[in-house]
């Protein structure tokens, strides 16, 4: 095939012709607009080295993490290009031979998925900033929509937080969900006593029955109470009105459900208890 013939078979993808032109060693992939070779822009590529070469995938941005959470399962919906590279900005796509001996395998999407998975997703330096910014200001806003001063019950505000962070010179890891930071900061805040701080406490009514089982049930449920603001009884039940730290709620549902065979209930009256208005310095 000559070079007018191939020229005729470029693939139009994004806006771009991918030119397949012959060199010495054989065919090259290049990403070019008539007359001129560019760079993709808009484009998250992920990398993995392997067996001594690295690949990379084009990627759409926002699409790899929406893959690994599981949101999007549609390859198509993720790869700008449906192929394998070994360098995405020259286009140089990887052999069927280098996929056979690095992966033990020539499926294209055993190899993309594996890529997915485990390779490095490459970042620009403002994109990657944006990023932790947005991380660290749901860390902070994670605190203050779960937490309160136990003195006052009232909440902090996100400036404050977000200033007791700082003080404990956090540094982002955008590798981990915001919500498990967001403990690590609650868990570090106490420890250091840069703020006196706790989970805004959970309001909820316990009711058991009357008998044998239950009592030695409600023996073990009481420690796991942070107070108890009501407690009645007749003949056949006994209902109890508490706050609990938030953690504590499944481990109490789990002895409901197994110790208390069906004769208990557990009814959660108030998610978080906050007093009303912003915690002030």
């Amino acid at each position: 095939m000559n070079a007018t013939e191939l020229r005729k078979n470029a693939i139009f993808q994004n806006n771009s012709v991918l030119d397949y032109r012959c060199g010495h060693f054989g065919y090259n992939m290049v990403i070019q607009q008539p007359n001129t070779q560019i760079k993709l822009t808009n484009v998250s590529i992920v990398r993995l080295r392997k067996g001594g070469k690295r690949f990379e995938l084009a990627c759409y941005k926002n699409k790899v993490m929406e893959w690994r959470s599981n949101v999007e399962t549609d390859l198509d919906e993720v790869l700008q290009i449906h192929n394998v590279f070994l360098n995405v900005s020259k286009g140089q796509v990887a052999s069927k031979e280098d996929l056979k001996k690095c992966f033990k395998t020539e499926e294209v999407d055993k190899v993309i998925q594996e890529i997915l998975k485990k390779g490095e997703l490459q970042v620009a330096e403002k994109e990657r900033t944006d990023q932790l910014e947005t991380i660290w200001k749901d860390i902070a806003n994670i605190v203050t929509d779960n937490c309160v001063n136990p003195q006052t019950k009232r909440p902090y505000t996100v400036t404050m937080i977000e200033k007791a962070m700082q003080d404990l010179h956090l540094s982002v890891n955008p590798k981990r969900s915001p919500k498990s930071q967001a403990l690590d900061v609650i868990k570090q805040l106490q420890e250091k006593q840069l703020l006196p701080i706790q989970r805004a406490q959970m309001r909820l009514r316990l009711t058991l029955a009357q008998s044998s089982a239950s009592k030695k049930l409600r023996e073990k449920i009481m420690p796991l109470l942070t107070s108890i603001e009501d407690e009645d009884s007749n003949e056949s039940e006994i209902e109890i009105i508490a706050l609990i730290d938030p953690g504590q709620y499944r481990i109490i549902n789990d002895l409901l459900q197994k110790e208390g065979k069906g004769k208990g209930q557990l009814e959660i009256m108030n998610l978080r208890e906050k007093e009303e208005g912003d915690e002030r310095f």
